[in-house]
């Protein structure tokens, strides 16, 4: 039983972690080099992140510089990003490309806010999906007659509470992401 309790825990703290990282990719009022991150540029033949070529900076709430390790790199740099459409046109130095936001309107802080949203909902049926099977390994265990009908139920009420748990943390997690999008 104990096994079950670790592996539905171990679960749905990874579906957070995974909702943690879904919300690094949305842009908030102060940009983050994250949004780069599944951004791929051709490096020899190989698709690789933006962050294994450059040094990524943000110097301020509304820039990000990359300098690339490689000066080729620059072009590359500058179609894997223009080819990703992220909402800016690249700009390059002859250093560094810099990527210059501007400041959000209303209707991007709300289309943010439905990202959010939608990674939220998606993280909600994950850890959903994690309870289901864990209350089937319980059913299976009951099945054959490993545990009792009522260690059955008082495992399925603790998997519930895990679940209750669990979503509460995704919730708070979206609220405190939400009121930093809207942030102005």
């Amino acid at each position: 039983m104990q096994e079950i309790f670790n592996w539905t825990k171990e679960h749905m703290a990874k579906s957070i972690e995974a909702l943690k990282r879904d919300f690094l990719s949305i842009r908030t009022g102060k940009v983050s080099a994250a949004i780069l991150d599944p951004i791929r540029v051709d490096y020899y033949g190989t698709p690789t992140p933006i962050s294994q070529v450059a040094t990524i900076a943000t110097p301020n709430a509304t820039t990000i510089t990359i300098t690339p390790w490689e000066k080729p790199m620059l072009k590359e740099i500058e179609k894997a990003i223009q080819s990703a459409n992220i909402g800016v046109n690249p700009g390059n130095n002859g250093e560094a490309v810099i990527l210059s936001f501007p400041p959000m309107t209303s209707e991007q802080r709300q289309e943010g806010v439905k990202k959010a949203k939608a990674y939220l909902e998606t993280c909600k049926v994950a850890i959903r999906n994690i309870r289901r099977d864990a209350n089937e390994k319980i059913k299976k265990l009951e099945k054959e007659k490993a545990i009792s009908e009522d260690e059955a139920k008082r495992a399925q009420d603790q998997i519930q509470k895990m679940t209750d748990e669990w979503i509460k943390k995704a919730d708070d997690t979206f609220a405190a992401k939400e009121a930093e999008i809207l942030k102005v």
